[in-house]
This record gives C-alpha cells, structure tokens and sequence, in this order.
C-alpha cells in the first residue's frame, strides 16, 4: 500500500524528520489544495427589506448551479419554485428544492440565479459565473471580473 504521509501525525503535509515545515517555505495559507473560496452577497429581490447576507462560497467551475443550504433559504426568504433531481458525486439520485430568484453580488458585478437547495456551504457554478463574467484565476486560486472586460460584463449572443 502507497503511504502518503512522512511525519508523525499521519497528515500528508507534515514534512519528514529534519525537513522545514511547509509553511516555513511558502507564504501561502494553509488552504486544501485546489480550492477557491470567494466572499459573494446573496439577496432575495422580491424581498426589498431583508438585508442581503454576505457569504463565502466554494467557487467550482466543474459545477453548473448556485447551489445554497437551508438555512440561507431561510434567511433570505426564498420560495421553492421547483424541485430538481441531482446526480451526486456517488451517481446517486436525490430530489432537491429550486429556489429563486436570487441577487448576486460580486465586485462591481451582479447576476440573477436560482439555486439549488443542499449541502452545507454555499457553491457558485458555471451558470451565475458566466452571467456575471467571472473567471477563476488558478495560480492565484482566486475569483475575479474577466480580466479583459474588467468595466462591463460581456457575453456572448452568437
């Protein structure tokens, strides 16, 4: 069996014995490889007088839809509109309550979406990403307005 780990804690990150620490040789925090997480304001349009809540979401382009857990359906008021059957990463099955619609704010950016009701932190799929022309930046692993329109999102109608 193939060990990852080479320090005493079993963790796959500790260094071996008379290595310097990972984070004695990079100034990077201490993230799980790969994963961009971005501070993005959720509204409910149809509801003037809530506060929008600002959230960070798992940012994930291999995704197609915002996806919000329960309790930001709660806070924001959002009715069901439809019900959705989800494929899960296992290939499993699950039917799951469609929200919206819902305001999303980004920079100087916004988008309109609906959401699917799960899982326990907020996702930003593909679908919103393009409507308000947003990029991931991976060696950056960071969220930003497309550099080449940075004023205006774009789209393509063609």
């Amino acid at each position: 069996m193939l060990s990852l780990t080479s320090g005493s804690t079993g963790s796959p990150i500790d260094p071996a014995p008379g290595e310097p620490s990972r984070s004695a040789t990079t100034n990077r925090k201490e993230e799980p490889m790969g994963l961009v997480i971005a501070e993005i304001t959720l509204e409910n349009p149809r509801e003037p007088t809530l506060q929008p809540i600002k959230v960070e979401a798992l940012v994930d382009s291999g995704a197609v839809h915002l996806c919000i857990p329960e309790h930001v359906r709660i806070q924001l008021k959002l009715e069901e509109i439809d019900k959705k059957e989800v494929t899960l990463p296992d290939g499993g099955k699950k039917l799951v309550s469609y929200v919206g619609p819902i305001l999303i704010r980004f920079k100087k950016r916004i988008g309109f979406a609906g959401a699917l009701v799960m899982g326990d932190q907020v996702l930003l799929g593909v679908i919103p990403m393009e409507d308000m022309d947003l990029v991931v930046l991976p060696k950056e692993r960071i969220l930003d307005v497309n550099p080449y329109s940075p004023n205006i999102a774009t789209s393509i109608v063609k």
